[in-house]
């Protein structure tokens, strides 16, 4: 994902996600984000909600899109109950990658990540250390893990993006906080959600929430726009200034999906090119739901 409006260093991980350095990947490219369209956006019926599409490339969603969106929430997290029903020490993390994709299509719905720029798997498993983009595969859970898993489905054409880090039999005193503050950060973040705030609201809440509990929040990847693409605008950091970035309007739905380490913010990816570690081995812990920007606050469309 590339960021809009966010500070990046040059050594720091492209937020584009190719796994690179940003002064080897996007640093001096054009910020124009490709927004591949499942279902298309709808046509502006007011003037702000025009601005909003020609400044910003932010797509409103109107009162049909909401409820399409929430039909798709609604599987992702019957989905994520499922997995955790079942989530057990001796599971492999390719079972789990059995278990989303059966259900997601038994749903008539399609698993949003499969070959999504070449990811080869129907969600996301990170474990301990890995922060996002775990691959499935042969790695056995082992009591004591924690377990985020990504889920994104696309039902009716729509999109919604949710995800939850679970303890595998007892937590260690470190993994129970790292899981505590990273769900405490994204429900912190999601109450700054309100008509006339800004994504820069959003960010500085969950950082200092983050940092007071001597925790760090991952700045190498963000929040973002969902609905009628996996990936739309605008990006939401989970870092940043009271007050920065574009202003929240009705209509506007994305993710808060803060990562929180328990070390340092610095990650790397693996050599499968997909999966983000800490660089110190801490541990590390996510939660995410979709979010829609209302009249009077927020509604969760992926709601737990």
């Amino acid at each position: 994902m590339r960021m809009q409006n966010v500070k990046v260093g040059r050594n720091s991980l492209c937020p584009c996600g190719s796994g690179k350095k940003y002064k080897k990947c996007c640093m001096n490219k054009k910020q124009k984000v490709e927004q591949n369209f499942i279902s298309k956006p709808s046509i502006p019926t007011n003037n702000l909600a025009s601005y909003y599409a020609k400044k910003y490339q932010i797509h409103l969603k109107k009162t049909r899109d909401i409820e399409l969106i929430k039909r798709a929430g609604k599987l992702v997290i019957e989905t994520l109950n499922l997995v955790e029903s079942e989530l057990k020490a001796g599971m492999t993390t390719e079972e789990i990658n059995t278990i989303v994709h059966e259900f997601t299509i038994k749903n008539k719905a399609k698993p949003a990540t499969l070959n999504y720029n070449g990811y080869p798997k129907s969600t996301c498993v990170s474990i301990d250390n890995e922060v996002c983009h775990g691959v499935p595969g042969n790695r056995v859970i082992k009591d004591g893990n924690i377990v985020n898993v990504d889920i994104t489905s696309i039902l009716d054409g729509y999109v919604a993006d949710a995800n939850k880090t679970f303890f595998v039999g007892e937590p260690s005193p470190e993994a129970h906080k790292v899981v505590s503050v990273a769900e405490a950060c994204l429900r912190k973040g999601m109450k700054k959600v309100r008509s006339g705030n800004t994504i820069g609201d959003i960010g500085w809440t969950i950082q200092k929430y983050a940092e007071e509990q001597n925790c760090s929040v991952v700045e190498a990847y963000v929040g973002h726009g969902v609905g009628f693409a996996f990936h739309e605008l605008p990006h939401v950091p989970h870092f940043g200034k009271k007050g920065d970035g574009i202003k929240l309007i009705p209509g506007m739905v994305f993710t808060i999906e803060p990562m929180i380490n328990l070390g340092k913010k610095e990650v790397k990816v693996l050599s499968d090119k997909w999966t983000a570690v800490t660089v110190d081995n801490s541990l590390s812990a996510q939660f995410e739901q979709t979010i829609l920007v209302t009249e009077n606050g927020y509604e969760s469309l992926t709601p737990f």
